[in-house]
């Protein structure tokens, strides 16, 4: 197996780098892995910061820049463009998430027929940002379950692993956080299972440079909403603007 690890980055200079070490020190017994950063038109010294580390890592490492910053799903969309991989995964430039995890996120798709993972930060007891951003969450999932029959615990997690073709099988057209509710709502509209394995998380504030807010969660349920009334379930994957 080879897995293709997506990283969008958009003013995370203090944190990216030391993120890549700790997915490089992962041990994979049997995977081959790439990692895939796309620049979404950072403001800070991201762009220095990624070069140093493609240039460190050239045969493990791909960067590429966003001349404006367009979102975290223009920047996933310009990431697949260039995927190589068997899976998938996507992972935040910060620290919230722990790529030590990957393994048992992995064991997953021994099972041929499995598709599709996410890693669920509730199906064990984590630490919270804040009670309005728990709850925003889990009302979230909620209205994904109650929209499609499914019955997922964490649908807006940023751990999300699909094997590759059926990724690119999608027609994504999101550019911004509404990536996770429309790649969720055109799987459960193909009745695609979405298996889920709990993870650790390490929430982060706003004044630690957390982006995401309610009126994101707004629009999550409004994406939720379009897509399960939608004519089409997926096609051909699009690209973004072109990257640098």
């Amino acid at each position: 197996m080879k897995l293709s690890i997506l990283i969008p980055v958009y003013n995370e200079a203090d944190t990216v780098a030391y993120l890549v070490e700790r997915v490089l020190d992962v041990e994979l017994e049997g995977v081959e892995r790439e990692i895939i950063l796309v620049n979404d038109g950072s403001t800070d010294q991201s762009h220095d910061v990624l070069e140093r580390i493609g240039a460190r890592h050239p045969d493990v490492v791909k960067v590429y820049h966003h001349k404006r910053n367009q979102g975290k799903g223009a920047a996933i969309r310009t990431a697949l463009k260039h995927v190589t991989g068997d899976v998938v995964i996507t992972q935040d430039a910060d620290l919230e998430y722990d790529p030590r995890e990957y393994p048992e996120l992995l064991e997953q798709f021994e099972d041929p027929s499995v598709q599709v993972v996410y890693g669920s930060r509730n199906l064990e007891r984590n630490p919270r940002s804040s009670w309005t951003f728990y709850w925003g969450g889990r009302l979230v999932s909620w209205v994904a379950n109650l929209l499609y029959g499914s019955d997922l615990t964490d649908e807006a997690t940023g751990y999300k692993l699909f094997r590759t073709d059926l990724l690119h099988s999608l027609d994504l057209q999101s550019d911004g956080f509404e990536f996770c509710p429309e790649v969720t709502g055109k799987l459960l509209r193909r009745d695609v299972k979405i298996h889920e394995v709990p993870i650790s998380y390490h929430p982060r504030g706003f004044d630690e440079g957390k982006k995401i807010g309610w009126r994101d969660g707004l629009i999550a349920i409004w994406t939720l909403v379009k897509h399960r009334f939608s004519r089409e379930a997926g096609g051909p994957i699009s690209d973004p603007e072109r990257a640098e």
